[in-house]
């Protein structure tokens, strides 16, 4: 049995993790699958001074107080940077890390650094136009079925600006085993081909392609799984 912990992309919640969870829970793993604060059902705590570390300080001390040891965390998307502030603040708990076509920051650095003119001008260009602290959700992959776009729809919503601006600051690279998974359709048109290629020349990581959009824990779950089981066997 594994110890898994699932964070969430951008203007999402815990419950994008649904057909995943299930499967991991059916082959006999205990899975946490938090709302980041002010995401999902926590969406009423939304307020300017969420950033990257206030939540990656809430899952760390979600890890404690639940006293979950030799964890697994996957972090899609946005959830990159989550994760990787979570490794560095509760090592003594963090077994492996797994990235999802996710941001894999280093130290200094945030979300926004990471992207294109045109991405870094759709972001700030979505706070410009509203209330200048919210971010609206990046649209929905265009492979996703119908039926999953009208559920993913009814519970995105907008994420503090702060979350995507705000430098990640590290005390040391992560000394666990990290896998990044990059799902490959439509890749030419998101930033994480970057990642990607760390992964794939890095010493200490793993890298695996998935034929699949960037939000495979929708889109193709039950391949995701496959996937996840072929990792943990590594």
């Amino acid at each position: 049995m594994t110890t898994f912990v699932l964070i969430h992309g951008a203007s999402q919640g815990g419950w994008i993790w649904q057909p995943t969870a299930a499967r991991l829970r059916a082959a006999g793993h205990l899975v946490s699958a938090p709302s980041l604060d002010g995401c999902g059902e926590r969406r009423h705590a939304l307020r300017p001074g969420i950033t990257v570390a206030t939540q990656a300080t809430e899952i760390a001390d979600l890890m404690f107080y639940e006293d979950l040891r030799d964890v697994v965390l996957i972090g899609h998307s946005y959830g990159g940077m989550v994760v990787t502030g979570v490794a560095d603040q509760a090592r003594d708990r963090v077994a492996g890390l797994i990235y999802l076509d996710a941001f894999v920051p280093a130290n200094g650095k945030a979300l926004i650094d990471f992207l294109g003119a045109e991405e870094r001008q759709r972001l700030l260009g979505s706070v410009k136009a509203g209330d200048g602290w919210r971010v609206t959700p990046n649209p929905i992959p265009p492979d996703t079925a119908a039926e999953d776009v009208a559920w993913v729809s009814q519970f995105r919503m907008p994420q503090s600006v702060r979350c995507f601006e705000q430098p990640i600051r590290l005390q040391a690279e992560p000394a666990v085993p990290r896998s990044y998974i990059h799902c490959t359709r439509y890749a030419d048109k998101a930033p994480f081909g970057q990642f990607a290629e760390h992964a794939r020349r890095t010493a200490g990581w793993r890298f695996y392609e998935m034929d699949a959009s960037h939000s495979p824990n929708v889109t193709a779950p039950g391949a995701l799984m496959e996937l996840l089981q072929r990792i943990l066997q590594r």
